[in-house]
């Protein structure tokens, strides 16, 4: 790799973004002829790339648009940004949860003072076992959160490594434990073939009539009927979302009205934070790529994320 690569940053000007391809020791370049580019826009957004470009720094975790639009290809590197965003997501997904289980999704649409029986149900973290699936950056940042609360862990990797701090790493083939084994579940693991619709009836129905679901991931996860059915029959403690399908989440859907359900439009990674996160990503894997060292977020295109 060149020690001082050409990067070409895009669309438009994204001064932060050039000041850290800077920072890293590299060189802000017009497209022609540069050794990588930095994308903070879409797939359709991308011209056509030259064949000097050997890395593509994309702005999303989430890449699904990108092989669905085709554009990723063998004959370069694209990283993702993924874990860039875990710590504001991981927030998020740690105040949906305790929102749910403390009975704010009730509270919050009361309005009348009632603290009797008639209140929201309140449960606690403090002994309960929360699984979360697809313990990657996201995941691995809500641990310390999670456990200072006084839950247990039990992470689902793709592979089973070890998640620090968890109680316990299961590899993804073996998903289908956490539902009986959890009290709550948190899902932050990629969209992919394997992953649609990995929540449905049986799974809900294995969680409980007391266990929590939470979706920051992607909405193509839960199948959404087989969810509405659970919650309007009691069957499930709640459902606390920031990703629906479909997204938007329509007017007048079933979802809005339901009780059980707190949603939140697809913000648990605010754009105000979002420009930072970026920055201190793209320096990284330009200084990396500079030295000829292994990139961060590197996406594996045949697994598809």
């Amino acid at each position: 790799m060149p020690d001082t690569p050409a990067v070409h940053v895009g669309p438009g000007e994204r001064q932060d973004l050039q000041d850290a391809v800077r920072r890293a020791g590299g060189e802000v370049a017009a497209l022609e002829g540069a050794d990588a580019v930095v994308w903070a826009g879409g797939p359709r957004d991308l011209p056509e790339l030259p064949g000097s470009v050997r890395w593509v720094q994309l702005p999303s975790a989430g890449i699904e648009g990108w092989f669905a639009a085709g554009r990723l290809d063998r004959e370069r590197t694209w990283t993702s940004a993924v874990g860039a965003y875990s710590e504001a997501v991981a927030e998020h997904a740690v105040a949906l949860l305790l929102a749910g289980v403390r009975g704010l999704a009730v509270s919050a649409r009361a309005r009348t003072w009632d603290a009797g029986a008639s209140a929201a149900p309140q449960t606690t973290l403090r002994g309960a076992t929360v699984a979360i699936v697809g313990a990657g950056g996201i995941g691995r940042a809500m641990v310390p959160a999670l456990t200072a609360l006084g839950a247990d862990v039990l992470a689902v990797t793709r592979r089973g490594h070890d998640v620090p701090g968890a109680a316990e790493t299961l590899p993804a083939a073996r998903t289908h434990e956490v539902w009986e084994r959890a009290d709550h579940v948190v899902l932050a693991a990629p969209a992919t073939d394997e992953t649609r619709a990995l929540v449905g009836a049986e799974q809900l129905a294995a969680l409980g009539p007391h266990g929590w679901l939470v979706n920051i991931a992607r909405g193509s996860l839960v199948d959404t009927g087989a969810l509405v059915d659970a919650l309007a029959r009691g069957a499930l403690g709640g459902a606390a979302l920031d990703v629906t399908d479909p997204e938007p989440l329509p007017d007048g859907h079933p979802l809005w009205s339901e009780p059980r359900a707190l949603i939140t439009p697809h913000v648990a990674n605010p754009s105000q934070l979002q420009s930072g996160a970026l920055a201190a990503r793209v320096e990284e894997n330009v200084r990396r790529f500079a030295a000829g060292e292994e990139l961060v977020g590197v996406v594996d295109v045949d697994a598809g994320y």
